[in-house]
């Protein structure tokens, strides 16, 4: 893994106009022949927490682009809420794939990330190769009924403690944000403390951005993707794809098993000690799984995990 205090060479690094107006941070890993590009989570985040894919893909197999977001942190920031929009964030993926010149392509998404790529391959998909959507189930709506029910398993004078807070507009109470992080320590992330790329992507978090389209926390779902639903499109996405998710995921498990029964030519991959950041969590089962989709596509030997 790179160490973060070593800055990348400047042909590595490359800054995108995006909306004729802005430019966004993307950063080229290896030189393979097996390309990706990295879809962040958040809204918000960075590419930082993916860095513990520099320790499992071998830059002589593969080459995948970190790319921040409009609004990100390594990226323009403009003081306009109007962008934060599922839509233009997926043009904006399209237009980064042209910058880049890429075709035949794998697009990875984790989190908010999975749920663009699901956007991006509806409307783009004959530019993929595959499709990986890890760590998001297919509506806002079956994610924040689950998390619900995650939250639920507390002790009843917790979750009482947490919806009065909510309830007053004081979730910047040390005692709920000591509730949230216990929450966090199962579902987000269960390396504990979190790795040093994680704590350093969250401390980049855009705000502005996350508040907007998600709201304020993970387990209160504000903003304005609140009624994102495309489990009825699913079956329109013909790439081979793969499903990752964790089995302590704030994601459901079996909801990512019904998206692989939807989407036509997928395959499904739990992560059985994993969370919704199973690239840290359960590291070896996630890579296996990514990079025996990638050789398996690659090989013309994909089957999905219906057959």
């Amino acid at each position: 893994m790179t160490p973060s205090n070593v800055q990348p060479s400047a042909d590595e690094v490359r800054h995108i106009t995006v909306g004729g107006a802005y430019r966004v941070y993307t950063r080229r890993v290896g030189h393979g022949p097996i390309t990706l590009l990295l879809l962040h989570g958040g809204p918000g985040c960075t590419h930082e927490y993916f860095e513990s894919f520099e320790a499992f893909l071998s830059p002589d197999e593969y080459t995948f682009y970190y790319y921040d977001q409009l609004g990100s942190f390594y990226s323009d920031q403009p003081d306009d809420t109007s962008l934060w929009t599922v839509e233009r964030f997926r043009e904006e993926v399209e237009q980064v794939r042209s910058a880049l010149g890429l075709e035949s392509f794998y697009l990875f998404g984790n989190s908010w990330g999975g749920m663009l790529g699901i956007e991006y391959a509806l409307k783009y998909q004959s530019h993929l190769k595959g499709l990986i959507v890890s760590n998001m189930t297919a509506s806002i709506a079956s994610y924040t009924e689950y998390i619900n029910e995650l939250r639920g398993r507390m002790a009843p004078a917790q979750v009482a403690v947490m919806k009065a807070h909510e309830a007053a507009g004081t979730l910047d109470d040390p005692e709920y944000q000591e509730l949230l992080t216990q929450l966090y320590n199962q579902h987000i992330c269960r390396v504990v403390p979190w790795p040093e790329p994680v704590q350093r992507m969250f401390g980049h978090l855009a705000q502005p951005v996350y508040n907007t389209m998600q709201g304020p926390n993970e387990f209160l779902v504000t903003g304005n993707f609140k009624d994102w639903n495309r489990w009825e499109d699913l079956r329109r996405i013909h790439v081979p794809t793969l499903l990752s998710v964790g089995r302590h995921d704030t994601m459901r498990p079996a909801d990512i098993e019904e998206m692989g029964h939807r989407v036509p030519n997928s395959r499904v991959s739990i992560c059985e000690d994993g969370s919704h950041l199973s690239m840290w969590d359960d590291q070896d089962t996630y890579f296996t799984a990514l990079k025996t989709f990638l050789a398996d596509v690659e090989a013309g030997q994909f089957t999905p995990s219906s057959e």
